[in-house]
C-alpha cells in the first residue's frame, strides 16, 4: 500500500484515511491541520493580539513568516514563487499565508491570469509593493 500524497510505502497499521485518500502519518497530519484563510474569528483574534501588544510589520512573527512577509513586501510574488524560495510544501505555505492574512499583513490579488500575494495595503499598479515595517531584500 502507498501514501497517495507522497508515494511512500506503508505498512497496514501505518495507514490513515482522510477525505477518501490513503495517507501516511506525516501527510495525514499535514492534510488535517489546515488553517482556514477566510476565518473572521481568526482574523479578529490575530488583529486584537497584535494591537494589544503593539506589534507592527514583521514584529512577533516566526522566522519563516518574517521571510515570507519580507519577500511579499519586496516584489510581486505568486504562491509558486514563495514555495520555491522558502522550500515549503503547498500546505505549509497556505497555512503561513493564512496566518499572515489573519494579521492583515498579506492578501491575494488577481492581476490578469495570475494571483499575487501582496501586502495588505497594496492597491495595485506596477510599483513594487511595500508593507508597513517591511525590510527591503
Amino acid at each position: 500500500m502507498r501514501c497517495q500524497m507522497c508515494g511512500r510505502d506503508l505498512e497496514e497499521d501505518d495507514v490513515y484515511i482522510h477525505d477518501g485518500e490513503t495517507l501516511c502519518e506525516d501527510c495525514y497530519i499535514e492534510a488535517s491541520h489546515r488553517i482556514r484563510v477566510c476565518d473572521p474569528w481568526g482574523e479578529y483574534s490575530a488583529r486584537t493580539f497584535r494591537k494589544m501588544h503593539g506589534l507592527k510589520g514583521d514584529e512577533g512573527l516566526t522566522e519563516i513568516q518574517k521571510r515570507l512577509y519580507n519577500l511579499v513586501c519586496s516584489r510581486k510574488v505568486t504562491r509558486e514563487d514563495l514555495q520555491a524560495e522558502l522550500g515549503l510544501s503547498p500546505q505549509e505555505l497556505e497555512n503561513e499565508i493564512a496566518i499572515l492574512r489573519h494579521c492583515q499583513l498579506v492578501k491575494g490579488r488577481r492581476e490578469g491570469d495570475k494571483v499575487y500575494i501582496v501586502p495588505w495595503e497594496y492597491t495595485g499598479g506596477d510599483e513594487a509593493p511595500s508593507g508597513e515595517g517591511a525590510q527591503r531584500i
